[in-house]
């Protein structure tokens, strides 16, 4: 089904279920994994969203140095406010229809981060749940632009995983695995492109 977004049609695939692979991890941890699942008729979604999302660039302190984190980043209430690209209500609005039942509670914000060569990466970690929870949650990734690993490894160590991100795939992290696991997205010395991270979670989860 395709739905018009201005004059830019984005379709994504209705049911993710058809043809998604669910890969069990371990100690309550999943992973559903739909290659393709955004397919994008504009010839140019990544530098529409390049000129569109508001981008912003962080410092992290780092033992005795104060470094800039090696992407831009963006963050979006999407039940707060309008979206700044029509692509985040829209893949929202899917998502919730898909998962919302099994998650107990809608995706509600949308963060963005923007790698914008091999050089640019995010360190291992498991997302916020906030201040004490333990409950299971979902946070959903889709990728636009070029390729790039979501490295993932479990907490207290085991065997890790690397996944190819390509241009229109979806991730979607369930169960425990913000607790029980770490993923990151390792920098790479092959000559890459820009690609933009799309984030999706519930209420309280960053």
């Amino acid at each position: 089904m395709c739905d018009m977004l201005g004059a830019v049609a984005i379709p994504v695939q209705e049911s993710l279920f058809d043809f998604s692979e669910r890969r069990e991890l371990g100690r309550g941890a999943w992973l559903d994994v739909r290659p393709g699942w955004l397919s994008d008729a504009s010839a140019d979604l990544l530098g529409e969203l390049q000129a569109a999302i508001p981008w912003r660039a962080e410092r992290r302190r780092m033992y005795d140095r104060v470094l800039d984190v090696p992407r831009l980043v963006s963050f979006h209430d999407l039940s707060a406010g309008d979206a700044p690209h029509p692509l985040l209500a829209k893949l929202r609005r899917r998502l919730n229809d898909i998962y919302a039942g099994e998650l107990g509670e809608p995706f509600t914000s949308a963060g963005l981060c923007l790698y914008r060569h091999g050089g640019d990466s995010v360190a291992w970690h498991g997302d916020t749940l906030g201040r004490g929870a333990t409950q299971d949650t979902m946070v959903a990734i889709v990728s636009v632009g070029a390729t790039r690993t979501l490295a993932l490894r479990p907490r207290g160590g085991g065997q890790s995983l690397r996944l190819a991100q390509h241009h229109g795939d979806l991730v979607v992290m369930g169960g425990s695995c913000q607790r029980t696991w770490e993923h990151a997205i390792p920098k790479t010395a092959a000559a890459t492109g820009p690609r933009i991270s799309i984030q999706f979670r519930p209420r309280g989860v960053r």
